[in-house]
């Protein structure tokens, strides 16, 4: 595979006209501006090699790669795959049949425990992948774009991956990878980069860049915006860093033609990233952007989003904004608005004063939330300067987002109808 663990770059302006004329740089001007960023994680790659053996490679923030390692055969012919988790990867067989591949270690070593095959058939889809929230997305080669529910790390069935739902048609697309909760990135034949957002079973699409990406037959994300790229004539590995995923534009995607990964070696028919692996935060403005994401969903009803309680929604559009900021540790939130609580004492951000932006905010009638319930939760927008007012957005405040303008968190009985403010909680970031 690679001829060294990573090339000197001597010859990278000339690798750099290479991507040029294959239609990889799509400006000569200057590289966007983009806010100061702190980027942590170390991308997880699982690939597989034309003679069926796994492969696992490491690549940290600054795009270089660390380590690659080389498994065992995994004993039928993939067609696609997806990685659940850091030792967890499903892989679909050219046969329609699905498996369990359970890694043992990628340390020193790419060990197994176990090669499991959970589905017969039925698993035709030419391209897996999944967004590290429990969902995962499959196309056909007719073009039907498909959502599954994984609710375990280690799924043994059809029992573990299950609601399989249509989202849409037309999705007949060179590459596919998992962004974030419900984001999807695609390259087209034409050299179109598309992203997808899915709500429920609606489907929105922005067409990041409109031509410079046919080059590559694998592109898969760690998360936190990283894109890597695979151009299978050279086996070179390219990476990119989305400034924003959930902005629509593609103005801020930085690229780093001239400081790629490798310039050869990757030579594996199928690559997988284990999702969220790497997250970027921008100095000082988690809040903000938080904020900004709340406020933009303002009217929302979510009707067509498939949140678990389609009546009491209000904690899991807090974790689907600060999912949305690449917040850490928002999976362990759920649909009560008490695991906000515990998200904050476990992570020593709950306090009950000093609001800041983006901040959670706990709700209850009785005032007591030591009792396991919150009545709701919703998020901070805005703190007047002397901090004792604030403004919040909630879901499923009267059946939908709503923006509460400025009342004093402290003395307000019931600002948003669900008794008076007991705390706050901040986001790990």
């Amino acid at each position: 595979m690679f001829p060294t663990s990573k090339k000197l770059r001597t010859t990278v302006a000339g690798l750099a006209l290479t991507a040029a004329s294959m239609g990889l740089v799509t400006a000569t001007g200057a590289q966007p501006a983009v806010a100061a960023e702190v980027c942590t994680g170390t991308a997880s790659v699982y690939g597989i090699l034309g003679d069926g053996r796994l492969t696992y490679s490491a690549i940290n923030t600054k795009g270089d790669r660390l380590k690659t390692l080389i498994g065992p055969d995994l004993g039928f012919t993939p067609k696609a795959m997806a990685t659940l988790n850091f030792n967890t990867i499903l892989v679909t067989s050219t046969a329609g049949a699905l498996y369990r591949v359970d890694v043992l270690t990628n340390n020193n070593a790419l060990e197994l425990s176990g090669v499991e095959k959970i589905a017969d058939s039925g698993w035709t889809h030419d391209k897996l992948a999944y967004d590290g929230y429990g969902h995962l997305y499959g196309t056909t080669a007719a073009g039907n774009l498909l959502q599954y529910l994984v609710s375990q790390d280690k799924p043994q069935g059809s029992q573990h991956i299950g609601q399989r739902k249509e989202i849409g048609t037309g999705f007949v697309l060179k590459t596919l990878t998992a962004t974030g909760k419900d984001r999807l990135l695609a390259t087209a034949a034409d050299g179109r980069l598309l992203s997808y957002k899915i709500i429920g079973s609606a489907w929105k699409r922005d067409d990041l860049k409109n031509d410079g990406w046919s080059a590559f037959d694998e592109l898969t994300s760690s998360g936190g915006g990283f894109y890597f790229g695979r151009i299978p004539t050279t086996g070179a590995m390219y990476w990119y860093k989305d400034g924003n995923i959930s902005d629509g534009s593609g103005s801020d995607i930085v690229y780093h033609t001239n400081d790629p990964v490798d310039t050869s070696g990757w030579t594996q028919k199928l690559l997988s990233a284990a999702p969220d692996t790497t997250s970027c935060k921008q100095v000082n403005t988690l809040g903000q952007d938080i904020a900004a994401d709340a406020n933009r969903e303002v009217g929302n009803n979510f009707n067509d989003f498939d949140f678990n309680h389609a009546r009491a929604w209000c904690a899991e559009f807090v974790e689907y904004i600060w999912a949305g900021n690449s917040v850490d540790h928002s999976r362990e939130l759920d649909a009560r608005a008490i695991s906000l609580k515990e998200y904050g004492q476990r992570h020593g951000t709950y306090r009950t004063s000093g609001p800041k932006v983006g901040d959670a905010v706990l709700y209850d009638v009785d005032r007591n939330l030591n009792d396991g319930e919150a009545d709701h939760v919703n998020i901070v927008v805005a703190v007047s300067a002397d901090g004792t007012q604030i403004q919040t957005v909630g879901g499923n405040e009267s059946g939908k987002v709503s923006k509460a303008g400025w009342f004093n968190w402290d003395t307000a009985s019931s600002p948003v109808g669900a008794g008076p403010v007991l705390a706050f909680v901040s986001p790990k970031g």
